[in-house]
């Protein structure tokens, strides 16, 4: 286990030397050995959550630690809690420091000690020199460690050497306005007093519902960096916009920042002849008093100010809605069908009276339907007892529009109203969704150490997208991305294509979602890219074959009920955040949406992201295991493949599954489909270990009650199983191998046939399928007991006792041996035996004069046998024999 680490109260170098050597050494782990500054902390909590795995100690092994990766830091005194892997046996130890040498220093097997102005100066020559890439981003960090040790390149420390670092940082793309947002500056005596003055200028204004704080002020002197006064007082005062007109020697200059999305102060210096980013602008007013200076930007605010329309955004769609004439035990049945609680109503078409018109007229919650019931009312219908006094929202309502309906008016729900057409809905969840997304609306104190929530449930993905996926991949989305803008759809990738693309591992099984018709998307896919579809109407999903092979699973979005426990699924259209809901395991249920304006745009709605980073896996609601037991396999497999931990109380959960019983209650072919994914792993046995651990024996082999929990016999055949097929693939050969078929009949090795064929029954394996396991069982199984008792075999015999067994009834045979002379015996079958073939051939015999018939295949049989023991060689060998055996 490789460790990379920094000092204690780590500071932007030691943040950013940890993330530059991450880039040396892949392979190891990220952890901080204590806390971290304060803007270090709100830094990783804004920018870098969920981007860099750094783990937490609790969670390590420091034990195991075989190498130990120091930072901007050579004083053991200084590792914290880490200093106890010092201790390991064999430990290696690499530093990168910049500090000078200290009495009691450790001593690194590797040591890069150079007298520079910041260790991340150190590193960045590393990255130059082995040409690994540094993207925008890291190169923004990389100048935050450079900036902040050398005091903005202004200490006695600073060297050469740091400046051409930072010139090249600045070339790969480094934003030095982030870097200016969090590295501090003490204020002079003369800054502090203007800082006081400035305070005294401010005034605010609310345009379009966003306050908005403008400050004047005229000297007579030119002051250098006063945006850095600009700047304080805007953290002090916590503002979100800030303008400041400021008079200096004469001429007045605009400073401008932005921390919000509406306001984008780019645009508002360009209007008066300046530039910059939306966060941070200037520009330089001629031509006009102070006063003037002020009036126009006013007005040019009132032009610019736009608060970015969200409820298109926010909503969820399609809408479950009930007419006005629904029964309240009708609505109960719908509000948990759907697990939802409240149910917009709408008018019967047609109605009349003081309705008529109203495209919603009111809504329902489960509270009210559950009280309704209480008392006898549930035979009444939904409009004597709904919420009439609702309002609606259109489809380019701002954010603030819904925190007052919401917030201030309390209503639980909002109807998105376009086109006299109701389109969508928002809850409660949806606006805390989103005011969650906004770092801005997180209490600081929250950002503690390594305990950063999920700050983005919306953020981009592009660049992890861009070094993980390859050009192809890019291309092949951002196809299917345009062909929904051409369909006015929405199309997402969705499940295990987005989690192994957060984690950075290789997933190209792309399944999308469509917010619209997925049968006819996928034909205008198919088109697009030359491929053709496989449609399946009833699931209103489908199947894109490309040309080169690959497959595209295409899916309307839907959601699914289950009329019983362990039912298969009823399935109706849905929005896309339904359509995740239903999914397994939260770290399954993100999406990444692919058209044109939003592409890379995470979808996380239920905060997977958490769960991914603490390799947790959970249900995302508590009758996940009753509806679909399957999903029991499902987290077992996922959890030994991906080194996750089932959640406890996801555990608890599967324990009161089991306990129910649900196992064989429908006529389900998921059961076995999942038992076959499990047994196809690259090692299974840890998942059939877990199996057993949560009492499912029982339900899959019930006849092995000898059994039913795992012994020492029966857990070395399924260890003998592993070696001969990880032996079996190190031959290369070209042959199949059905692995799972191996670990079932290992599984079942101790057992007759009548209970593989109750197995293949009870799971209603294929007709096919299940004969091919009998037989091979039936024939394995003789096998065994005739090597068993026969130690010594000549060649031919073993050939013919294992002609007729598959590869995978010979490495079950290996599994099961007793003996290892019988193992031997199959290793030289294999590699050797029956790769031996007659040189005489059907042909030849011909040419001899031999009469085409049964006896044919008599004499190539016994030519076999007799080269197979080695009593003909060469071909004249054969004629030989031929003309001993069969004289014509």
């Amino acid at each position: 286990m490789q460790i990379i680490t920094t000092h204690l109260n780590a500071d932007f170098d030691g943040l950013a030397s940890m993330i530059a050597a991450k880039k040396l050494y892949p392979e190891a782990i990220m952890a901080f050995s204590g806390s971290q500054e304060k803007n270090v902390r709100d830094f990783i909590g804004e920018n870098l959550a969920y981007r860099y795995d750094f783990q937490k100690l609790k969670s390590i092994d420091l034990t195991k630690v075989t190498q130990l990766i120091v930072v901007d830091n050579r004083s053991s005194a200084r590792l914290g809690p880490i200093s106890r892997c010092l201790e390991n046996k064999n430990l290696s130890i690499h530093i990168y420091d910049h500090h000078p040498k200290n009495p009691g220093d450790m001593v690194g097997e590797l040591q890069v000690i150079e007298d520079v102005g910041s260790t991340a100066t150190i590193l960045m020559r590393l990255l130059k020199e082995k040409n690994i890439e540094v993207t925008e981003d890291e190169a923004t960090i990389f100048c935050l460690g450079i900036y902040e040790d050398t005091g903005s390149l202004t200490h006695t420390t600073t060297t050469p050497q740091d400046l051409r670092t930072v010139a090249w940082l600045l070339e790969k793309g480094a934003k030095l306005d982030l870097v200016s947002q969090f590295i501090t500056y003490e204020l002079t005596t003369q800054q502090v007093q203007l800082l006081g003055e400035l305070m005294k200028t401010a005034n605010s204004y609310v345009i379009q519902n966003i306050p908005i704080v403008v400050v004047t002020l005229t000297l007579r002197d030119y002051i250098d960096d006063f945006a850095l006064i600009v700047r304080r007082f805007m953290n002090m005062e916590n503002l979100d916009t800030l303008f400041a007109l400021i008079s200096m020697a004469g001429r007045i200059y605009l400073i401008a920042r932005s921390r919000i999305p509406d306001v984008n102060v780019g645009l508002v210096a360009r209007d008066f002849g300046g530039g910059g980013h939306a966060s941070a602008a200037s520009a330089t007013v001629r031509n006009m008093t102070l006063i003037e200076a002020q009036e126009k930007l006013i007005m040019i605010l009132h032009r610019h100010v736009r608060p970015q329309p969200v409820a298109e955004e926010m909503m969820s769609r399609p809408v479950i809605t009930i007419p006005t004439t629904t029964t309240i035990a009708e609505a109960k049945d719908i509000l948990t069908r759907y697990n939802i609680t409240v149910l917009p109503v709408v008018p019967k078409p047609r109605e009349t009276g003081a309705d008529k018109g109203q495209i919603v007229a009111g809504t329902i919650s489960r509270r009210v339907v559950e009280k309704a019931i209480h008392h006898d009312l549930g035979h009444l219908p939904v409009s004597d007892y709904m919420t009439s006094d609702i309002e609606t929202l259109p489809l380019k309502a701002t954010l603030a529009d819904i925190q007052e309906l919401i917030i201030e008016h309390r209503q639980r729900l909002l109807p998105v109203i376009h086109e006299n057409k109701l389109v969508g809905i928002i809850t409660r969840t949806d606006l805390l969704n989103r005011l969650v997304n906004d770092p801005a609306n997180m209490p600081k104190n929250l950002l503690h150490e390594a305990d950063y929530p999920s700050l983005e449930r919306t953020r981009n993905l592009n660049s992890i997208m861009v070094e993980r996926l390859g050009k192809g991949v890019i291309s092949l989305l951002r196809n299917i991305g345009e062909v929904a803008d051409v369909l006015s759809f929405k199309a997402y990738a969705v499940g295990g294509f987005v989690r192994d693309l957060l984690l950075k591992k290789p997933n190209f099984d792309l399944d999308i979602v469509i917010e619209g018709e997925g049968i006819e998307y996928a034909k205008a896919l198919a088109a697009r890219l030359g491929g053709r579809v496989i449609m399946h109407e009833r699931f209103a999903t489908a199947k894109v074959l490309l040309p080169d092979g690959m497959k595209i699973d295409i899916a309307t979005a839907r959601l699914e009920y289950y009329e019983y426990p362990a039912a298969l699924p009823t399935i109706e259209l849905s929005s896309l955040k339904l359509d995740l809901f239903r999914r397994d395991f939260t770290i399954n249920a993100m999406a990444v949406q692919l058209n044109s304006r939003s592409f890379g745009t995470l979808n996380d709605f239920f905060n997977c992201q958490n769960d991914l980073k603490y390799k947790s896996i959970k249900v995302l609601h508590n009758l996940s295991f009753v509806e679909d037991p399957t999903r029991i396999f499902r987290a077992i497999r996922l959890e030994k493949r991906m080194d996750f931990t089932i959640a406890k109380h996801t555990e608890r959960l599967m324990r009161n599954a089991v306990k129910m019983e649900l196992f064989g209650k429908a006529d389900d072919p998921r059961f076995f489909t999942e038992i076959k994914i499990i047994l196809s792993e690259e090692d299974p046995i840890p998942a059939i270990e877990r199996l057993a651990e949560f009492d499912l024996f029982r339900f899959l082999w019930p006849d092995l009650k000898p059994y039913l929990k795992i012994d020492r016999r029966f857990h070395h055949i399924l260890t003998q199983a592993h070696r001969a097929i990880s032996w079996f693939k190190l031959l290369y050969l070209r042959d199949n191998l059905e692995t799972w078929m191996v670990y079932l009949l290992a599984i079942m090795g101790r057992s007759g046939t009548r209970e593989l064929q109750s197995f293949c029954t009870r799971f209603n394996i294929p007709r096919k399928i299940s004969s091919t396991l009998i037989l091979q069982k039936e024939r394995s199984d003789k096998v065994a007991d005739l090597l068993l008792r026969r130690r010594i075999m000549n060649n031919s015999e073993l050939y013919w006792i294992f002609e007729e067994l598959s590869n995978e009834s010979l490495l079950y045979l290996m599994a099961i041996a007793r003996k290892n002379h019988i193992k031997r015996y199959i290793s030289n079958y294999v590699t050797t035996l029956r790769q031996v073939k007659p040189f005489t051939t059907g042909k030849k015999l011909e040419k001899m004069g031999y009469t085409p018939g049964p006896l044919f295949k008599l004499i190539l049989n016994d030519l076999l046998s007799a080269k197979l023991d080695n009593l003909v060689q060469t071909e004249r060998d054969e004629r030989a024999f031929l003309r001993e055996h069969y004289p014509l």
